[in-house]
């Protein structure tokens, strides 16, 4: 018997280059990201079982100054909710008008967004501690 291997998780940040905040939310993610992927070696003499322990799957970042899709914001709204959305959309306070607003011009559409695809999550804005414990719920190494 056979398992399918899930993919790694893919976090997208919805960037904004001239923006301090989004500049600091890809710096936040970029050395997630690298932590993720960092191993403990044997040769090290401390006890690192706490550190493989705590360790989650190493996950892809996509960092795009595009604006999403109408499909991709439609599923972003879903993900943020209705409490997220006047954080994602400028002056939008429910799904409908937010779509509206973004048909009407994507500078509405606010960044940054970080988005993890796989897990449903998507968080406007530069609230640092809510996109940690994001990357904190994706799966643990076993």
């Amino acid at each position: 018997m056979f398992r399918f291997n899930k993919g790694r998780d893919i976090i997208t940040l919805f960037h904004k280059a001239n923006s301090p905040v989004s500049t600091r939310i890809a710096t936040l993610l970029k050395q997630n990201s690298a932590a993720a992927a960092e191993t403990a070696t044997a040769d090290q003499a401390s006890d690192h079982s706490t550190h493989n322990r705590l360790q989650r799957d190493d996950f892809d970042i996509n960092i795009t100054e595009d604006a999403p899709t109408t499909s991709q914001l439609e599923t972003i709204l879903d993900y943020a909710g209705t409490v997220g959305i006047p954080s994602i959309v400028k002056g939008a306070e429910s799904k409908q008008e937010a779509l509206k607003k973004f048909k009407e011009s994507t500078e509405n559409f606010q960044r940054p967004v970080v988005v993890d695809w796989h897990n449903g999550k998507a968080i406007g804005g530069g609230n640092e501690s809510a996109i940690l414990s994001m990357l904190d719920m994706l799966p643990k190494k076993k």
